[in-house]
């Protein structure tokens, strides 16, 4: 399960990235769904992460308040599994 969780973090991280090049360079983008995605499947917290270092999707108002929201909630989930 801890393997899963770094998987999936990083993996939206990236993605975010990812985006981010491809908003820059005007090429095809990544669904707003698929990061969603990558967020409720456990990759809140590097979706949240991403989203600040790369300065993505930061004026999305679901973006901005969600995602630190569900990272928050991804956290506690994961503390309380851990203990």
């Amino acid at each position: 399960m801890v393997q899963y969780g770094i998987a999936i973090n990083l993996l939206a991280f990236f993605m975010m990235g990812l985006d981010k090049q491809k908003a820059k360079r005007r090429r095809f983008r990544t669904a707003e769904r698929t990061l969603w995605l990558l967020a409720f499947a456990g990759g809140a917290i590097g979706a949240a992460a991403g989203m600040y270092t790369f300065r993505h999707k930061t004026r999305h108002r679901a973006f901005g308040y969600g995602l630190p929201l569900l990272a928050a909630v991804e956290l506690f989930l994961y503390w309380r599994w851990m203990r």
